[in-house]
């Protein structure tokens, strides 16, 4: 789960590695993959997520978000982010600015809607 399995295996006891308080021997990526897969490995049916692939590298995120989209089915997922190609695969989409839902739809009814959220995804691009 969250591409957890490849790091941890390749630590010298495995599974079994002490990583310090607070996993203080982890890198950000690393915490964050485990993160998820601890919460995947529960199986509930509702799973927020705020930011979670902000420390992982464009690779890592790929597999990430992969293993969330086949975990996400059955239950209700809610994820929170700022890098909007990691949330452009949702059912719906809830634009926030200012503290209010000024935009809500999926990617393709944003997107044709040539609004704040499409603004910003064209921002995002480049």
């Amino acid at each position: 789960l969250a591409n957890a399995a490849d790091f941890v295996e390749d630590f010298s006891e495995g599974y079994s590695t002490p990583v310090g308080e607070k996993g203080r021997s982890l890198s950000g990526g690393q915490k964050q993959r485990i993160a998820i897969a601890r919460a995947l490995v529960r199986n509930p049916k509702v799973i927020i997520l705020d930011e979670a692939t902000s420390a992982l590298d464009t690779q890592s995120e790929q597999v990430v978000r992969e293993a969330l989209l086949t975990s996400a089915r059955g239950r209700t997922s809610i994820s929170i982010a700022h890098r909007l190609d990691t949330i452009k695969h949702c059912d719906e989409i809830c634009f926030v600015d200012g503290g209010q839902i000024v935009e809500r739809g999926n990617h393709e009814y944003l997107m044709a809607r040539r609004g704040k959220y499409a603004a910003m995804v064209e921002q995002q691009r480049l």
